[in-house]
């Protein structure tokens, strides 16, 4: 049997499986500090039974680079108490079974390239745009790693017309992507969620035009076939449509791949971090 963590910032999602896609139970707990919530999650799983490996697809900044010391933990994280955390040696030492480590953004797209919405692309990119904006991004099979791992909700939009007081709510970067398009940010200017503002609100148009400076670079860089938006943002009525008009507009029918580029929601719906997370427990 399998193991798997979708561990974000708000909650870890736990399941086990005999597959990556039959999950036989799930499990949701808060996320508290480390200690309490690896424990819970650790105590879960033992009341499952045995299962021969691990997949954690965890929020980060993380390490994965297996030849350091610190693979595994979450490094630099904004998350208080949870800098430094050791969360692939926790389970290793705990249940003694090889451990898959990875982003919850590459975990995701990883479950949408082989099982939900790019079934069959050789590329996709994973968007979620929520508490935080993350992104991952997989080719021929494989998500991308460089040094690190990509950090898609950091890059710097051209500010909106309309947009040019707001400083930004990043504690690293203040107007970066997340900075100005996540969910905390749109709340600290405009008072509610996207979905709760009329739908003529300028919010939407500002909006849809940051996340579509993201699509359209995936595009220009990556030449990536599919681009799924995923994350409570949006879940915004017409949001998906404004980023891919946007984007189509930016691109100015200058990509060679053009309509083989597509827009799209998650296939596996709030299944896709999971499902990662069992991925990365298989491939252990």
């Amino acid at each position: 049997m399998l193991g798997g963590i979708e561990a974000g910032g708000t909650k870890f999602v736990l399941a086990v499986g005999s597959s990556p896609t039959e999950i036989i139970a799930r499990h949701e707990i808060p996320t508290r500090e480390p200690a309490t919530t690896l424990a819970q999650a650790g105590e879960w799983f033992e009341g499952q039974g045995s299962i021969s490996a691990l997949g954690i697809a965890s929020f980060g900044p993380v390490d994965l680079n297996r030849s350091s010391p610190l693979w595994g933990h979450i490094t630099n994280t904004p998350k208080p108490g949870w800098s430094n955390c050791d969360m692939a040696g926790y389970f290793a030492e705990r249940f003694g079974v090889p451990i898959g480590f990875d982003t919850d953004v590459n975990g995701a797209a990883l479950a949408e390239c082989q099982h939900g919405a790019g079934k069959g692309a050789s590329s996709l990119a994973y968007i979620t745009v929520g508490t935080g904006i993350g992104g991952g991004l997989v080719l021929n099979g494989a998500p991308v790693h460089g040094a690190a791992h990509p950090e898609m909700g950091h890059i710097f939009p051209r500010r909106h017309k309309n947009d040019l007081v707001f400083d930004g709510i990043c504690p690293h970067h203040r107007d970066c992507l997340e900075g100005l398009a996540s969910g905390p940010a749109i709340k600290a200017r405009w008072g509610a969620s996207l979905s709760k503002l009329p739908a003529d609100h300028i919010a939407h148009e500002i909006i849809a035009n940051y996340l579509a400076q993201l699509t359209s670079a995936l595009i220009a860089m990556s030449a990536t076939e599919i681009i799924v938006l995923g994350g409570g943002v949006m879940k915004t009525p017409h949001l998906l449509d404004r980023v891919t008009q946007r984007t189509s507009e930016l691109g100015a029918a200058y990509f060679p791949g053009g309509a083989s580029h597509k827009i799209i929601a998650p296939g596996l719906g709030d299944r896709a971090g999971i499902t990662g997370a069992l991925l990365l427990a298989s491939s252990a």
